[in-house]
């Protein structure tokens, strides 16, 4: 039984907070010297479940330069919070996932980027520390991702 309990425990998928867009906003608008890389994708998005593996490999490696990956899940509402949750655990998903409860894309979408299309993937760099900002709407490779994110921490020019 106390083993039966353990494995439970551990094998637990993590929580995922539904989140509005402010929320989301204020996550990356702290006054920190924190680098923030805010990732929308879907469980249905093939070129975002792409890249995902090597956002959250490639964050890890920087995280001594705090670099922050926050994952926001555009699936549907009927896809919160069981369905995200499974996929997030049988595909590996470490990094911090939240569900944006929002309907409206002519709404939240401007308020991330204003040329922001709502197609995904899509990611934010943002170092506030700086004021660095950039918005990426489209999979980026590796060497891509990595490169901006050098950017965004200022190793780049």
């Amino acid at each position: 039984m106390i083993a039966l309990l353990l494995v439970a425990f551990f094998t637990k998928a993590q929580t995922i907070p539904g989140w509005k867009i402010s929320d989301v906003v204020n996550h990356y608008s702290k006054k920190t010297d924190s680098v923030y890389v805010v990732n929308f994708w879907a469980t249905f998005c093939k070129p975002c479940i792409a890249e995902i593996p090597y956002l959250q490999t490639i964050s890890k490696k920087y995280e001594g330069q705090k670099v922050k990956l926050l994952l926001v899940s555009l699936d549907l509402p009927s896809f919160y919070p069981g369905k995200i949750q499974s996929f997030a655990k049988k595909n590996n998903f470490a990094a911090k996932i939240v569900w944006l409860n929002e309907t409206d894309a002519d709404h939240f979408c401007p308020l991330i980027d204003k040329k922001w299309s709502g197609s995904i993937p899509a990611t934010i760099f943002v170092n506030p520390a700086t004021g660095y900002k950039n918005f990426v709407e489209s999979e980026m490779s590796e060497a891509e991702f990595e490169r901006e994110l050098k950017l965004a921490i200022g190793e780049v020019r």
